[in-house]
């Protein structure tokens, strides 16, 4: 695995971590926020050839 694929699996995994965060304790505008950018980082991946399960 390269580096790219390393760092953006890594991202992910931490930005739905931080996601479910946001949900749990309520934080609706963080919660958007991380949508947002998990959203940013599955387009990433497409385009860069990257496959991301669906956990």
């Amino acid at each position: 695995m390269d580096a790219f694929t390393a760092g953006i699996l890594q991202r992910i995994e931490n930005t739905r971590s931080d996601l479910d965060h946001a949900r749990r304790t309520g934080d609706d505008f963080l919660a958007e926020v991380e949508q947002a950018e998990l959203d940013d980082l599955h387009r990433l991946a497409a385009e860069h050839g990257v496959h991301i399960s669906a956990a």
